[in-house]
């Protein structure tokens, strides 16, 4: 028998976390003295690409297995996590428990999670009117990172640290934070949805759905096969590990001590940028225009001859190459596989197969990218548009909805192991060349 506090979330942390913090002050007395490898001139001027600096326990990134959530990688995710049905995609609750205890949840453990964040779910009319203040025609993240900035009123961290709480106790009021925000996200995300698409006519919520389910639900789409898209799309975004622009920007501005809800909306805005998350939505949009100018059924030579004008334009061929993999993205190879099962003829899962075998050997013959395969974008769009979310607009919002979830768990940890405010040194471009010349002479 399970007691009470075997399904809360609360109460395994309060466990875990005293553990943690010893781990870390052995680490750091025993080892803080060792070096992860040298810095170049090279990694300063190409934007700290490849620096070792962040401590993130909930991901990992291996450039070529991929993600692994606390040393899980996705297949074994989708094998171990639990799921509405047998043989169904993991819930995200699920990845929830195990990004921040470390450990695979049961099925009553995610039971409880699910009913948990339902009951906190709940986004005051105020957060509304901020987005009604937004022209309808603003992009969907402007609307969403307001909504987001909207709930902050409500922080209990802001409220703790003026009443002067003890550090030690930090990661409770974030806590709590932490399991609003990503409570109340997809409530916000499918109101700004239904605000510009459905002329404003909101869907509740179903507090007979989990998580994913529910968001689905809420944006108004109820096939089962979308709601088991939506439970993939969640766990897939969440994390991926602590260096891109979301995350990292997320663990900055938190370093700072602002609270949650702060941290994730300046995460947001990093995640709106054409070379992080906006990516997905001109995947979709490419795509659409190779089937503009050359029909569904375009030959492989046809869609050769598309590739390299696009390149030789001096632009790029969205959903291809990421800034760490060397292989294709695992996150594609399971919405590929998703989409083998449940939409093996849409025209559009097609061309995706297409550009599949056409795109990497033309890359890999430009002889400039390191990683010619394709990442997480080059799929999701496709199977979106397929159950009918065809607004490639928004594709971002999932993408944020997603990511509160890594970066919220990983804020947890940040206060409860007491790390401190992020401050790197820089240096100008004299000092580089004073520094390499005095190299040189020596």
């Amino acid at each position: 028998m399970q007691s009470s506090s075997d399904l809360d979330l609360h109460s395994q942390l309060k466990e875990l976390i005293p553990e943690q913090q010893e781990r870390l002050k052995k680490l750091k007395s025993e080892h803080g003295k060792v070096q992860l490898g040298n810095i170049t001139v090279d990694m300063v001027l190409g934007g700290m690409r490849g620096m070792t600096g962040l401590l993130w326990e909930t991901s990992l990134l291996d450039p070529d297995e991929g993600i692994r959530f606390r040393g899980l990688s996705i297949p074994e995710c989708q094998k171990l996590l639990p799921a509405v049905k047998p043989g169904g995609e993991p819930l995200p609750e699920g990845l929830l428990w195990l990004l921040l205890t470390g450990k695979v949840p049961s099925k009553e453990q995610v039971d409880a999670l699910s009913s948990e964040l339902r009951s906190r779910a709940a986004v005051p009319d105020y957060v509304y009117k901020a987005i009604d203040a937004l022209p309808v025609t603003a992009h969907p993240m402007t609307q969403f990172a307001t909504g987001v900035m909207a709930l902050q009123v409500q922080s209990q961290f802001q409220k703790a640290y003026e009443k002067g709480i003890h550090k030690s106790k930090y990661w409770e009021p974030t806590y709590e934070d932490s399991l609003s925000l990503i409570a109340r996200v997809p409530v916000v995300a499918a109101y700004v949805y239904r605000r510009m698409y459905k002329s404003g006519d909101v869907i509740p919520t179903n507090d007979s759905l989990d998580y994913g389910g529910n968001f689905s639900h809420m944006l108004g789409f109820d096939d089962p096969k979308m709601q088991e898209l939506m439970r993939l799309y969640v766990t897939i975004h969440s994390d991926h590990e602590g260096g891109n622009v979301s995350a990292h920007t997320g663990h900055l501005v938190a370093s700072a001590l602002s609270d949650p809800y702060l941290s994730f909306a300046a995460a947001l805005n990093g995640l709106a940028g054409p070379l992080h998350g906006l990516a997905n939505q001109e995947v979709l949009l490419w795509i659409k225009s190779v089937v503009d100018e050359c029909g569904e059924n375009i030959s492989t030579e046809q869609l050769k001859d598309y590739v390299w004008k696009t390149l030789n334009s001096g632009k790029v061929v969205p959903g291809f190459g990421h800034g760490v993999l060397r292989k294709t993205d695992p996150r594609y190879t399971c919405q590929r596989e998703f989409a083998l099962k449940h939409l093996p003829d849409d025209p559009l899962f097609q061309l995706v197969s297409k550009l599949y075998e056409v795109v990497p050997p033309i890359l890999t013959e430009l002889g400039k990218v390191k990683n010619p395969w394709p990442n997480v974008d080059a799929h999701s769009g496709v199977l979106l548009n397929h159950f009918g979310l065809t607004e490639a607009r928004y594709y971002t919002v999932l993408f944020g909805v997603s990511r509160s979830i890594g970066i919220c768990s990983q804020l947890i940890w940040d206060r409860a192991l007491g790390l401190p405010l992020e401050r790197p040194k820089s240096v100008t471009m004299d000092w580089l060349e004073n520094y390499c010349g005095k190299v040189a002479s020596a």
